[in-house]
């Protein structure tokens, strides 16, 4: 796998700011969708992010590239939201047979059927897509934090563990719970 951050990380070591000013351009948006999902306030993430971002200038000559720079930035947030936010919740098991729907590696069991191409699918789709990020709010934080990094923001499910600071098998519990509620949850608005 190639890092497309590594050169940029190597620039800004040696003191590059327009090197920084492209990880902020490239993952600034990011990182900001993320706090929200684990804080209570659009201020608060924005006061995360801006700490994570000054957490990466004062720390990256200790980032050893042991994981990606996008997984160390990510647990950097993790971390800054985790003591700004102050709110941990236990991960609840949605009722019913939602859960099946997935598989013990968290892919789908029986996977949805694809979209067509057709506009009003399309118009559908961005309505259902908002919603679902509305509806994110209603997971636990857990959850909805390992259900943004892997199915949002595409991280590897090692990743997404170190990030959270949980196990392998922990994280796919979370994400297979986090998935099936707000499958459970869609379902109840669109029924």
């Amino acid at each position: 796998m190639i890092d497309h951050d590594a050169d940029l990380v190597a620039r800004m070591r040696a003191g590059d700011e327009s090197a920084f000013a492209e990880l902020v351009r490239r993952y600034q948006p990011r990182l900001l969708r993320l706090a929200r999902t684990m804080v209570p306030s659009t201020a608060i993430a924005e006061e995360v992010v801006q700490e994570t971002w000054l957490g990466v200038v004062r720390g990256v000559d200790k980032f050893e590239g042991r994981s990606s720079f996008k997984t160390w930035l990510y647990r950097i947030l993790a971390n800054r939201a985790r003591s700004a936010g102050g709110r941990e919740q236990r991960a609840g098991l949605p009722a019913g047979d939602v859960v099946e729907r997935f598989d013990r590696s968290g892919a789908w069991a029986e996977p949805p059927e694809p979209w067509a191409d057709r506009v009003d699918d399309r118009l559908l789709a961005d309505k259902v897509a908002a919603r679902l990020v509305d509806l994110m709010g209603e997971l636990p934080a857990a959850q909805r934090e390992v259900v943004m990094l892997r199915d949002v923001e595409g991280l590897p499910a090692a990743d997404v563990a170190a990030v959270v600071g949980v196990s392998d098998v922990h994280q796919r519990v979370l994400l297979h719970r986090g998935r099936a509620r707000l499958r459970q949850l869609l379902t109840a608005e669109m029924a």
